[in-house]
């Protein structure tokens, strides 16, 4: 039986079917619906499944990422006219002024302690008028409640500290929160706005003010574009999820013994049916 390869939690990988899927999915919705027929830099694209989906809607996408390897990658698998790939940082990217449209970065910012030159390359490289779609944890219910701490992250923000690093590079900025759940969505042609509910068999409510695990954030000179409240579903994420589970389950020894023992009971039991 063959191994998938081992996943750090760093970078999403296209083998990996859990909640993490379909956060970075639902951003990457969000963010396709305003690059289209754009230029666009895709900063620490990763694997680069990611600039593979902003391509179907924009001009071009160029993906960086700073592993080399992780870059090669992504030249192999994602082989498409208005796609490019190239190694950097998102401290000193190789691109021109005013290069892009849309600067898309995903779960980069809290990978460094350069944020502030982060910012100044990523405003560097906008066109007048250009957009920022960057998302990030929030620190306070990421890592403060659960006491969790993500080796890989360098410097995790409150509200607070984003709302003043973007208001030092940009005139325009508004925050979305991002959260996981388990969910019912009632919809319909008619319907109006996105109403939240909570609570158990002793009292229901409405939720006025969701909290973040992360946030996504518009930020731009010009006036920003408005998003609608949002729900990515993720039937076929756990669907796929199960199927892996169900291969790795009858692919082990023990499944596969098992089942030969029970095969004859099987055919007798069979029999007795007929």
């Amino acid at each position: 039986m063959s191994r998938q390869p081992q996943w750090t939690g760093e970078r999403l990988e296209t083998f990996i079917q859990n909640e993490s899927t379909i956060e970075h999915l639902h951003r990457y919705a969000l963010a396709a619906s305003l690059v289209s027929g754009k230029a666009v830099l895709d900063i620490a694209c990763g694997s680069g499944y990611g600039t593979a989906l902003l391509a179907q809607h924009a001009a071009e996408v160029t993906g960086m990422d700073i592993d080399p390897l992780t870059i090669e990658k992504a030249k192999t698998t994602y082989k498409h006219n208005n796609i490019r790939f190239e190694t950097a940082s998102t401290e000193q990217i190789p691109s021109a002024d005013d290069s892009f449209d849309v600067v898309v970065s995903f779960e980069t910012l809290e990978h460094t302690d350069a944020q502030e030159a982060m910012l100044r390359e990523i405003k560097r490289v906008l066109r007048p008028g250009g957009l920022l779609i960057l998302s990030t944890p929030e620190k306070k219910n990421y890592s403060d409640k659960t006491g969790y701490q993500n080796p890989f992250h360098k410097k995790e923000l409150y509200r607070h500290e984003l709302e003043s690093l973007l208001r030092g590079h940009f005139s325009h900025f508004a925050l979305y929160t991002q959260q996981m759940t388990l969910s019912s969505v009632i919809t319909g042609a008619s319907g109006n706005g996105f109403q939240q509910y909570s609570g158990n068999f002793s009292s229901v409510e409405k939720i006025t003010a969701p909290e973040a695990l992360y946030y996504v954030a518009l930020a731009a000179d010009n006036e920003l574009p408005s998003l609608p409240n949002s729900v990515f579903t993720g039937d076929s994420v756990w669907e796929q999820a199960l199927l892996q589970r169900e291969k790795m389950v009858t692919g082990t020894i023990t499944y596969r013994l098992g089942h030969v023992l029970l095969y004859p009971f099987k055919l007798i039991r069979q029999l007795f049916k007929k």
